[in-house]
């Protein structure tokens, strides 16, 4: 039985509906189906009995290396034993115009050297306990079915056994085949949900793999930065790409649900949202990288999808836009058994003033970068620039979303962005309203954010009014303006002295004894480093942390600060939050 990789050893694919975790192993342990937020029907990630996964490794024993095709979210892995080597490629294919209306996975298995006997398996898994997969054979192709969602598995020259079970009592595909200098295998699968299923050939998949190859080659030509850790953050522009959902254009926070922050457990949560603050902190990546399309995709999408109730501006929506409610347990043991493993977000109904900032904030990265925007557009962002000026003076949640509302730091931060921003919009035309409530109310959180937020005997700025922990979040406002002078350098100094570890810092004070270091506080170090005129040690910093990412450069959302391990969600676009 194939045992769940470790978090570091997965790569990541993705169609811009869906996406799948790779194994160094060679088990896809994670696809949902047909759409990310979907509940997986191959989720061995989470449940290692009956999650599901789809294997393809050789009989015995292997090394693997790998690597992506360049400048694509295809993933090609060289395997060797001691009889020879394959080559794997696997993708989640698209069309000639765009994403496919059915998922595709091709996973193509070219010889190279010697003889190779390969294995491969597809296991079907129960929606997290939700559903129970059956089997049928049409013909030549092999259909499973679980719950709505419906498989067709096919290829060539992979040899499928089928056991001899009664009807619908078989659970998973199996087969082996030999590879041998120059030969060339497919396996294919296919999927849809409450729809009719097309069963490609597999010449018409081996085609697929080129052809989105090519697309993400040609994609990756508008990707607009050359300087240093060029690769870097060229990777990280591609797996941000993967988690543009492209049915609405609204962009996922993660790819999973339900990893661990700890071996503790018990603060799993699902990610599979488009929040606001993350979306926010995406599209000013994507601005800043001339991927004009995403852009505009993303940010109208968030527009939109405020405006259908601008009065209520939540923390993060489902990807099509609607509002989540509750949060649901699943029966399964969640990763390397640490539970629970649900849906849903407590964080739902919380008030977090910092999204005013992030909204705004984007609003005028789109602008600087030479857009417009609509009379409506300018009206329904005035309404938030004027609800910052009456709720912060509130307490909220924060954005790490505690239970207990207090008078955080960063989220009085948010409100004077978020203001600031509005003036800026409004100086140029692009913002209908009070641009001198706004101007009077920013100065009123500055002063008072000093009065009451500021610590002379720390030397920072602390986590809440009056307290005395410290807070990496503060560090978003060196870039946003709020603070680049000693202040902030100062209060960058007492971080790294209470919160660092090596090159990562805890998210804030006491998070040392319960969760992992959180990879974009270092990343926003980096970022407040440079905006407070520290550039050789921002620098410095960067070097470190690009090496901390995995063997294909994926990073996970916490890192062990000893082991490197990874933990909580991967990928995360907190890997490019700087």
């Amino acid at each position: 039985m194939t045992v769940t990789s470790a978090l570091r050893d997965y790569g990541v694919i993705g169609d811009g509906r869906t996406i799948a975790l790779v194994g160094r192993n060679g088990s896809i342990d994670w696809l949902p189906l047909p759409s990310l937020n979907s509940l997986p029907v191959f989720a061995g990630l989470l449940d290692d009995e009956s999650g599901g996964r789809i294997e393809l490794a050789p009989v015995g024993e292997f090394t693997v290396s790998r690597r992506y095709v360049r400048g694509t979210n295809v993933l090609t892995s060289l395997i060797h034993t001691p009889t020879g080597s394959v080559r794997v490629t696997d993708a989640l294919i698209t069309g000639i115009e765009g994403r496919l209306p059915w998922t595709e996975l091709g996973r193509r298995i070219e010889g190279v050297e010697g003889e190779v006997r390969m294995r491969w398996s597809v296991q079907p898994g129960t929606l997290l306990g939700t559903a129970s997969p059956w089997i049928h054979h049409d013909g030549a192709h092999s259909i499973i079915h679980a719950g709505s969602v419906t498989i067709g598995v096919t290829g060539t020259e992979h040899h499928p056994r089928r056991r001899r079970q009664p009807a619908h009592s078989e659970t998973a595909l199996h087969g082996t085949f030999t590879t041998a200098p120059g030969s060339r295998h497919i396996l294919a699968l296919v999927a849809t949900e409450n729809e009719p299923l097309h069963l490609p050939d597999a010449q018409t998949v081996d085609a697929g793999i080129d052809r989105t190859i090519a697309t993400w080659r040609e994609w990756s030509k508008t990707f607009a930065f050359d300087g240093r850790w060029s690769s870097e953050v060229q990777r990280s522009a591609l797996l941000l790409k993967s988690l543009v959902y492209a049915p609405t254009g609204a962009v996922a926070a993660a790819a999973t649900t339900s990893l661990p922050e700890s071996a503790y457990g018990g603060k799993n949560w699902d990610y599979r949202f488009a929040w606001v603050r993350d979306a926010a902190y995406s599209v000013r990546a994507l601005v800043r990288f001339g991927l004009r399309t995403e852009t505009h995709a993303a940010f109208s999408w968030l527009l939109e999808t405020i405006e259908d109730d601008p009065s209520d501006l939540h923390v993060f929506y489902d990807l099509d836009g609607s509002v989540p409610h509750g949060v649901t347990t699943f029966d399964v043991p969640g990763w390397n058994g640490i539970g629970p493993v649900v849906s849903g977000n407590r964080a739902q109904d919380q008030r977090q003033l910092g999204v005013f900032g992030d909204l705004l904030g984007l609003a005028r990265e789109y602008v600087n970068a030479g857009n417009i925007l609509d009379e409506k557009t300018k009206r329904m962002l005035a309404g938030v620039a004027n609800r910052a000026c009456d709720f912060w003076r509130t307490p909220d949640s924060g954005m790490w979303e505690l239970v207990e509302p207090r008078h955080f730091t960063s989220s009085k931060m948010g409100c004077w962005q978020a203001l600031d921003a509005a003036v800026h919009l409004a100086e140029k035309g692009q913002l209908h309203g009070s641009p001198d409530r706004w101007r009077a109310e920013r100065e009123r959180i500055r002063d008072w954010i000093g009065e009451h937020c500021w610590s002379e005997e720390l030397g920072a700025y602390t986590m809440v009014a009056g307290g005395t922990d410290l807070d990496a979040s503060v560090l978003l406002h060196a870039v946003s303006g709020f603070d680049t002078g000693p202040r902030m350098a100062s209060t960058i100094d007492t971080i790294v002295a209470q919160l660092g570890r090596g090159p990562l810092l805890y998210r804030y004070s006491g998070m040392d004894a319960v969760e992992h270091p959180f990879v974009a506080c270092s990343f926003w170090l980096a970022a407040a480093l440079a905006a407070v005129g520290r550039q050789d040690e921002a620098v410095a910093l960067m070097d470190r942390l690009v090496k901390l990412s995995n063997d294909v450069g994926v990073l996970a959302e916490m890192i062990d600060e000893d082991q490197k391990t990874f933990w909580e969600t991967s990928p995360r676009v907190s890997a490019i939050w700087a």
